[in-house]
């Protein structure tokens, strides 16, 4: 990761065309997936028509506060205002799936993971499982640059406002092809221009969310023990930004006496969208698979006049 400095003028938040992802099914469980820091739901977009097209499930892929905004619109975003996000669209979802008479997994990549996890510790009657894919609890990826464990020191200076990580390669992908195209777009993103970011994600990465973000980690580990659902854990051996130790550290401090662990071999951190996104996407189906009603005991619980667009 580069580092570029800037003062960005006032942004004002723009219309965007779309809220997420929300894809109708009619299986016996919906899903809610939630994308990472400066992400978008594009990132999630494989494993949502997998579980809808396969499972038939219900899924949502909500977008996240300011994401898809201009940056500096982003940058001002806060650790609350992250998670009410989070908690807005799984209360959407929660309403769905009680009309629908179906469970309600939440799940996400990376900060949609940790996300997650707050909201299955702070509603455990409502979360009936929990997906964790490339959560982020310690920055310890093989691509992580020194300077990184700076950003605590940061946080308390003036420097955060207008210092800014460039993303560089791998951009999380094993996937040569697809990180190619994604290299293509970066090129011709500058710190004043992220008109792509809500189909594509952001180029650069505001320090100031980081320091944020580190304050979601603290929240999400102090979380955990309250964690009752069953949770799955999807981790990339070679995560270029948070690494093995992630996965191992959840599975052993949620309080959930069911819990699963799919280590990959041929992907990075973009478990959602790398080389193995359809072996994620099949162990997804099946965790959901084992916490859905029998279809047609959910299509007699459906109430015909409930009618609620995913």
């Amino acid at each position: 990761m580069a580092v570029e400095w800037a003062r960005l003028k006032p942004q004002g938040a723009v219309e965007l065309a779309d809220r997420g992802i929300f894809l109708r099914g009619d299986g016996g469980c919906r899903l809610m997936l939630l994308h990472g820091l400066t992400g978008c739901p594009t990132e999630l977009g494989y494993l949502a028509h997998w579980l809808r097209s396969r499972g038939r499930y219900h899924v949502s892929c909500p977008r996240l506060v300011n994401h898809g905004q201009p940056l500096g619109v982003l940058a001002r975003t806060t650790s609350a205002q992250l998670y009410q996000s989070a908690k807005d669209a799984f209360l959407e979802a929660r309403a769905a799936a009680r009309a629908e008479g179906v469970p309600l997994v939440v799940g996400g990549l990376s900060l949609g993971a940790n996300l997650s996890l707050m909201l299955a510790a702070e509603f455990p009657d409502d979360v009936a499982g929990a997906a964790c894919l490339a959560p982020t609890l310690f920055y310890d990826g093989w691509s992580v640059p020194w300077y990184h464990r700076l950003i605590p020191l940061v946080d308390y200076t003036p420097l955060k406002y207008f210092t800014y990580f460039r993303e560089d390669e791998p951009f999380g992908l094993k996937d040569k092809s697809l990180r190619a195209k994604i290299a293509a777009r970066y090129r011709e993103t500058s710190l004043r221009d992220s008109s792509d970011a809500a189909k594509f994600g952001y180029a650069h990465f505001p320090v100031r969310l980081f320091c944020e973000m580190q304050r979601l980690i603290g929240m999400c580990k102090r979380a955990l023990p309250r964690v009752a659902c069953p949770v799955l854990v999807v981790q990339a051996e070679q995560d270029d930004i948070t690494g093995p130790r992630n996965a191992q550290f959840i599975i052993e401090h949620v309080g959930s006496p069911r819990r699963e662990l799919l280590l990959l071999k041929r992907s990075y951190h973009l478990v959602s969208a790398d080389l193995e996104r359809s072996t994620v996407a099949d162990h997804l189906q099946q965790f959901c698979g084992s916490l859905a009603l029998p279809r047609s005991e959910s299509s007699k619980a459906e109430r015909p006049h409930a009618k609620i667009a995913a």
